[in-house]
């Protein structure tokens, strides 16, 4: 059974910058799937960015919306980053990380092809 945990979340100020980190752990292989996501009260969850490690190697992909103010990287098995430069309070929300078994193809943007969540980090960029 997949576990994830989310860190790094919390308070900055328009313009800043931050680095979530998302751990696994739990997988059955180095091949794998994980991504982020963003929720704002009152709309859908929306993703963000996403790195898969398969047996084709490591690649990213991203929300269009985001893939100019995001960027995701995995500085070790099994975790992956967000890092959020130029913040702005439109960006405030809980992010959370999802992880799958994947063993090849390219990781994907949807919820629905996640299984494994974390709880959730509050991000919060003020004015």
């Amino acid at each position: 059974q997949l576990q994830v945990v989310e860190s790094g979340g919390g308070l900055v100020q328009s313009g800043g910058f931050l680095t979530l980190s998302c751990t696994v752990s739990g997988l059955s292989s180095d091949y794998f799937a994980i991504a982020w996501f963003r929720q704002v009260p009152g709309k859908k969850r929306e993703g963000v960015g996403c790195y898969s490690n398969t047996r084709s190697g490591g690649s990213t992909n991203y929300n269009g919306a985001w893939e100019d103010r995001a960027a995701v990287s995995s500085p070790i098995l099994n975790m992956v980053n967000l890092q959020l430069p130029g913040l702005t309070p439109e960006d405030t929300g809980i992010y959370y990380c999802a992880a799958q078994e994947l063993l090849s193809g390219r990781c994907v943007v949807f919820p629905q092809d996640y299984t494994a969540w974390g709880q959730g980090i509050q991000v919060t960029v003020s004015s």
